[in-house]
């Protein structure tokens, strides 16, 4: 039995030497309009939750912007509502950042340094981190996605930034930019973030300056993005790592294996258990009101609605992915008996 550094147990991998097959079916995609259409007029009309306002500038957008994209693994993308509207990715690119990492590092390195389980508590957590002797726990939740992000190729803070922005235009499949407005308002609100940074800091879980890699963070969060980025970046989880529009190998296939497996278990905060036993489904959320979720095989969805619930997930985005879910069977443990009995 092997031990993680924060002195538990890990699960035993004396299986490692045997190969990993795949078994996923397709997307029944014939529907795919007709059934996008069906959310979008179903959960139009919700209006509760509430904005972003802890951040300034997110809590000034336009809350009835509704969109939902689908884009399977052959390339095709579909969808409804404003779905070329852009908005800042904030935590969705948590799982893509975690990705370029497992892809530079490996997964045993990652896993030691950040960890997988879920805190049960808030992603801006201190005390999740103060009850774990200092280890961030999982990428998904601010401290680790900060120790995160400082794991990402580069001598310097500038470099650094420069991958990461590149490593997440690769997944969008078109160069993404920077939101100078979102990225000023949060710099001047991210004082928990800081203080996160140095708590890790003085744990030695920061190889750097902490206040550099929260920086790059917050610029990784203050990243442009659409609904149809988000279905894109998802399908190129689902499809092994390539994306199915431009065809580029952006990660390795056990990279996606392994960022799914963990989005899975803390991709929507503290409702993330909810979330896996209601919709089945993987998926990552932001506090600007956008949700990627990913069927691995099959493709991805975004949804974009600036309502959050308490927990800081899209309440449009939730109900829209979670009746495309059921309607397309992309819940991971559905199944029906054996109609060759």
């Amino acid at each position: 039995m092997t031990y993680t550094s924060d002195g538990n147990e890990s699960i035993p991998t004396d299986f490692d030497d045997v190969v990993q097959q795949v078994s996923t079916g397709t997307l029944a995609h014939q529907r795919i309009d007709e059934l996008l259409l069906e959310a979008h007029e179903r959960y139009s009309d919700v209006d509760e939750g509430l904005l972003a306002h802890y951040i300034p500038v997110l809590g000034q957008v336009e809350p009835e912007t509704f969109a939902i994209s689908m884009s399977h693994v052959g390339g095709t993308v579909h969808g409804v509502g404003d779905c070329h509207h852009q908005f800042s990715i904030q935590s969705i690119s948590k799982m893509f950042v975690y990705a370029l990492v497992l892809q530079e590092h490996g997964h045993e390195v990652v896993h030691e340094k950040i960890g997988v389980n879920n805190t049960g508590m808030p992603f801006n957590s201190v005390m999740a981190v103060e009850l774990n002797n200092g280890h961030p726990m999982n990428p998904m939740v601010n401290a680790g996605a900060i120790s995160t992000t400082e794991m990402i190729a580069g001598k310097s803070a500038a470099k650094k930034w420069e991958n990461v922005r590149e490593g997440l235009s690769a997944f969008a499949g078109r160069p993404l930019t920077l939101d100078d407005e979102v990225y000023e308002s949060e710099s001047e609100a991210n004082e928990r973030n800081k203080a996160l940074g140095r708590l890790l800091k003085s744990y030695g879980q920061l190889d750097g300056d902490p206040n550099n890699a929260v920086d790059i963070y917050t610029k990784q969060c203050s990243l442009n993005v659409t609904a149809h980025d988000l279905a894109v970046m998802g399908a190129t989880l689902a499809d092994g790592g390539i994306n199915p529009v431009t065809g580029q190998q952006v990660v390795s296939a056990d990279v996606c294996r392994d960022t799914l497996a963990t989005v899975a278990t803390n991709g929507l905060y503290e409702r993330s258990g909810d979330w896996l036993f209601e919709i089945g489904i993987p998926a990552k959320s932001g506090v600007s009101g956008g949700i990627v979720a990913v069927a691995p095989g099959k493709g991805a969805i975004g949804a974009f609605s600036p309502r959050l619930d308490m927990a800081g997930n899209s309440v449009r985005g939730q109900l829209a992915i979670g009746h495309l879910s059921r309607a397309l069977g992309l819940n991971l443990f559905a199944s029906a008996p054996d109609s060759g009995r």
